[in-house]
């Protein structure tokens, strides 16, 4: 395989890693609490070619004396994109939609015997039961929520009504008496690159991160105070559709170009072949 062929197949096998990434953002378009991912190249090392000097020009060359050949290129990294989406009003009184970048719900997930603390932006919650008559607020997938202390909010099964107000508070309504039982606790990305996907809008602490920096560097807990969301609402996918569609068509573009270079150099093979 020449330097050509190799450039293009390398750059071919990165581009088709960012049409699945454009791919993924689109599916997920409608998809509460879901965040945009960017995908950035960065080029791969290149090689020094050095060029024989002109034997009838005692003084060398004019020209450059070398040529740097470059690999191709590879997709250097894929961050997430934490601005705020829009809210879509639902009138639930359990949805609720975080208002201040970087915050994010605590939800608690087992995995393999192993309970681990994930963080999501999706604020649908749900109500499961338990046992003792009691039911736990949970998100779509059964997991539980994270309320003061870190632990799951569990209430009292017998109850009229429930809402989660802006504060983070849940008001429990029983015999025409409102009482708060329970406290969201939110959590803010200090470093949301440190962030990784979890499957199902969940993110978690890429085990780098925990190696590298203490875990109260990373993401810090947010006095409740300082909760701000919007009840009766959820916040929307922060994916621009248009400009995926354009990246998607730039992308197959450059994947074509890369495949036309393989067919050409394949066509002048053959015809250097042919000469007698």
């Amino acid at each position: 395989m020449t330097r050509m062929t190799f450039q293009a197949a390398v750059t071919m096998g990165q581009l088709q890693k960012r049409l699945d990434n454009i791919g993924n953002n689109i599916a997920n378009v409608n998809t509460t609490g879901y965040k945009n991912r960017d995908a950035n190249f960065s080029s791969l090392l290149s090689q020094q070619i050095n060029t024989e000097p002109d034997p009838t020009n005692p003084e060398g060359r004019l020209t450059p004396d070398g040529l740097r050949v470059g690999n191709g290129a590879k997709l250097g990294h894929t961050n997430f994109n934490f601005e705020q989406g829009s809210s879509k009003v639902t009138d639930r009184n359990l949805d609720v939609a975080l208002l201040e970048d970087n915050h994010l719900f605590q939800v608690a997930v087992n995995e393999n015997g192993e309970e681990e603390v994930r963080y999501t932006r999706a604020g649908n919650f749900y109500l499961t039961p338990v046992e003792d008559d009691q039911v736990m607020l949970a998100t779509s997938d059964g997991n539980p929520v994270l309320g003061a202390g870190g632990e799951p909010v569990v209430l009292d099964d017998n109850m009229d009504d429930l809402k989660i107000e802006e504060n983070g508070t849940i008001n429990v309504t029983r015999n025409g008496v409102q009482a708060v039982e329970g406290q969201l606790e939110i959590v803010e990305a200090v470093r949301p690159r440190l962030l990784e996907a979890a499957g199902n809008s969940l993110f978690r602490l890429s085990e780098q991160s925990l190696e590298n920096y203490p875990f109260d560097e990373v993401i810090n807990g947010v006095g409740l105070a300082d909760v701000n969301m919007k009840s009766g609402a959820l916040e929307a996918s922060n994916v621009n559709l248009a400009k995926q569609t354009t990246d998607m068509i730039e992308t197959q573009r450059a994947y074509q170009f890369n495949a036309r270079t393989i067919s050409m150099h394949d066509q002048m093979s053959g015809l250097i072949n042919q000469l007698r």
